[in-house]
């Protein structure tokens, strides 16, 4: 399964600049939409797009590897 680590990056990025990063904040320089960033970040195996996953690499300034990870099945139990 892969598990994305939206709030961490949100929190890190919030510890770095020593202020809090939104839901809100992120949908708006990242044009991804308030519910599909909170989905990404809650529902377990969410399914979104490669365009999604480029705006927070680019956001976030990270590569693909920090926004979302791959977790075996055998690990969710």
């Amino acid at each position: 399964m892969i598990r994305f680590r939206l709030k961490e990056l949100m929190a890190d990025k919030g510890f770095q600049e020593s202020r809090r990063v939104t839901f809100d904040e992120v949908a708006k320089e990242t044009g991804i939409n308030r519910t599909t960033l909170s989905k990404i970040a809650n529902q377990r195996g969410y399914n979104t797009t490669t365009d999604n996953l480029d705006a927070l690499c680019r956001f976030f300034d990270v590569d693909l590897g920090e926004v979302a990870q791959y977790v075996p099945d055998s690990e969710l139990k």
